[in-house]
């Protein structure tokens, strides 16, 4: 009887084991980044009062969910330096990055997956102020925080990047080398989303023409989100499409801007400055149609509102008039591919502005390129069905008056 209860007592740990495994399993996959604000990605969890000397963070774990290295201060919102209010872009605290001071964060990913952080950043005395984003051990990327887009006296960015582990390190850095060592850009809200990359459907050629797939919003944000030039597809926090200009492009949602068709859009700023392009397939010598949504964000942008479409070797200016009674206008562009690859870019055709001088410019949206031939081929074949389908109605009409 003994020797006989021995595998009896094997099996019951082994299905323990397993249970322990699965749960184990279940438990970590819990812990992966989901969307959403990262652990005190608002920095509303104070460090306690022992651990500040003034606003200087002392200790490198004082700072609930980060680690703090260098002169890394907790500011409140309304603060001042001086004569200057200190703004803190949402809620009542933002953590202040002095010189070549760095937060950091453990996150959980899924490996192979492209994330997108958003994060809001404010200037604040330094002069040349950029902050250095990492995702260790690979991803990295230095953002310019020069120029303010909005009158807020902050703006929110998003940056992409492929998770090549299971676990990593997030760290926001101020590399700069200011006289006053506190000086340096506020951070807040640091949220992240994992991206999914639309398929190409059968009839149109671009990749998240609608730009339904992007970074994360925040809800209550009415300043939408910069995406920074940035020119590796791989990465991009705008699936398909990359920023290949000098300055940044606006992704807007529906909740605060005007958008034609859906919940986002892109609203392209600072002229020829900034652009947004992406590469489609194409077959050599072969006669396409780029077709896009033109309209106002309904943010008080001065007028005029254009944009220069370019399709391979053919461009066009598409002008945005008020006056017409449709929000939003569509243009088309007829061009024929040079090879199996062919570009499509849009920019602003003008430096707008708002009265109180922030930046914004015209929207695009519904972006699409259909093959000609297919294209008429559908119309061909659609035409005999149309026809009988009005000559059916006429007959109807024909009944209905005399009966």
């Amino acid at each position: 009887m003994e020797s006989g209860s021995k595998p009896l007592a094997f099996s019951w740990t082994i299905c323990l084991l397993g249970v322990f495994m699965l749960w184990t399993g279940k438990k970590t996959f819990a812990r992966t980044a989901q969307d959403g604000l990262l652990s005190n990605g608002d920095f509303e969890a104070s460090p306690e009062l022992s651990f500040l000397n003034g606003t200087v963070i002392v200790g490198e774990t004082a700072l609930p969910s980060w680690k703090v290295q260098g002169t890394v201060e907790y500011i409140r919102s309304g603060q001042a330096q001086g004569p200057m209010v200190l703004v803190v872009p949402q809620g009542k605290h933002a953590a202040r990055l002095g010189n070549n001071a760095e937060i950091s964060q453990g996150i959980e990913l899924d490996r192979g997956s492209i994330y997108s952080l958003t994060f809001s950043a404010a200037r604040t005395c330094g002069q040349l102020e950029t902050l250095n984003i990492s995702v260790s051990p690979a991803a990295a990327a230095s953002i310019d925080l020069q120029t303010l887009y909005n009158s807020e006296g902050w703006d929110a960015y998003a940056w992409g990047f492929i998770a090549i582990t299971d676990r990593s390190e997030l760290s926001f850095l101020n590399p700069e080398l200011e006289q006053d060592s506190t000086c340096g850009p506020l951070i807040d809200n640091v949220a992240i989303k994992k991206i999914s990359l639309p398929d190409q459907s059968d009839d149109n050629l671009v990749i998240n023409g609608d730009f339904e797939e992007g970074p994360f919003m925040f809800p209550n944000s009415s300043v939408g989100v910069l995406l920074p030039p940035n020119l590796d597809y791989e990465t991009s926090p705008l699936p398909g499409w990359i920023v290949e200009s000098s300055k940044a492009v606006r992704y807007i949602d529906s909740n605060h801007f005007s958008v034609p068709e859906g919940k986002r859009a892109i609203q392209l700023l600072s002229g020829n400055q900034g652009s947004i392009s992406q590469i489609i397939k194409t077959a050599t010598s072969k006669t396409y149609r780029l077709i896009f949504s033109l309209g106002d964000a309904g943010d008080e942008c001065h007028p005029p509102l254009a944009v220069v479409a370019f399709a391979g070797d053919q461009s066009q200016v598409a002008n945005y008039s008020s006056v017409m009674s449709d929000p939003f206008h569509v243009f088309n562009l007829s061009f024929m591919a040079n090879s199996e690859n062919t570009k499509i870019s849009f920019h602003s055709l003008y430096y707008n502005t708002k009265d109180n001088s922030s930046l914004c410019g015209p929207v695009i949206d519904q972006i699409k390129v259909t093959d000609l031939a297919e294209l008429s081929r559908g119309y061909v074949f659609q035409f005999p069905l149309r026809l009988a389908y009005g000559a059916n109605l006429l007959v109807l009409a024909f009944l209905q008056f005399f009966l």
